[in-house]
């Protein structure tokens, strides 16, 4: 059972969260406010965090903050009624994972939560290469040496899931269930390979070395080796 710790100071937003994240397994610790919080992550050793940006006794990006300092690396979901791309960039920089304004929809915060946890432990870094593409997770750019990528953003999380995996073959039920938060496989759906196809014209350009490979009636694999 995966332990979550929240930290969040309203009182009915937080009987929400911890009532579905209950319902659908997940052990919650609930602390009221930042210095409480701090204290709780430190001691308890959560497998994910949500934490409120706007905290009494303690600010939560100063909660964040201070867990990096001390080498933890718990994944955290910032929530926050700023929803400004600068906020959002401070709350990534400061050691965020995820980042989900106010208001949101309870069932959009746990599939968050659930995508924090199936990433590989290795996740912390802000910035991916594989060969010549390269991608930056906090101001959300994308480039294939001196080209940038203008990526919409389920491109832009669909590259990265395949930066993240490069070299291995991704079949389509797993796109589907880790890019898009499906929880079932529709029977027909060409979905995944629309999006592949533009995906792969923007990576792939006239004259360049294909990166991404379609194995057909397996799925897709992004070469590391040019």
């Amino acid at each position: 059972m995966n332990r979550i710790l929240l930290i969040e100071d309203d009182a009915e937003t937080a009987e929400a969260i911890v009532a579905e994240l209950a319902d659908r397994g997940f052990e919650v610790q609930w602390a009221g406010d930042g210095v409480d919080g701090l204290d709780r992550a430190r001691t308890s050793s959560p497998d994910a965090m949500i934490v409120d940006r706007m905290l009494p006794g303690m600010d939560g990006l100063a909660v964040i903050e201070a867990l990096r300092k001390d080498q933890v690396r718990t994944p955290v979901l910032v929530l926050s009624a700023l929803g400004a791309v600068d906020d959002r960039v401070r709350g990534l920089r400061m050691g965020g994972d995820d980042y989900l304004t106010k208001p949101f929809a309870i069932i959009e915060l746990v599939a968050r939560i659930e995508a924090l946890l199936r990433r590989p432990t290795d996740s912390r870094e802000t910035i991916l290469h594989v060969g010549p593409l390269e991608i930056d997770l906090i101001e959300r750019t994308a480039r294939r040496g001196e080209r940038e990528l203008e990526l919409l953003p389920r491109e832009f999380r669909l590259l990265e899931y395949m930066m993240r995996r490069n070299d291995q073959l991704l079949t389509r039920a797993m796109l589907l269930e880790e890019v898009w938060n499906y929880k079932f496989v529709p029977a027909t759906t060409n979905l995944i390979d629309v999006h592949m196809g533009r995906l792969r014209h923007k990576v792939d350009g006239p004259g360049e070395v294909q990166l991404i490979h379609n194995v057909r009636g397996s799925g897709f694999v992004l070469r590391s080796r040019l």
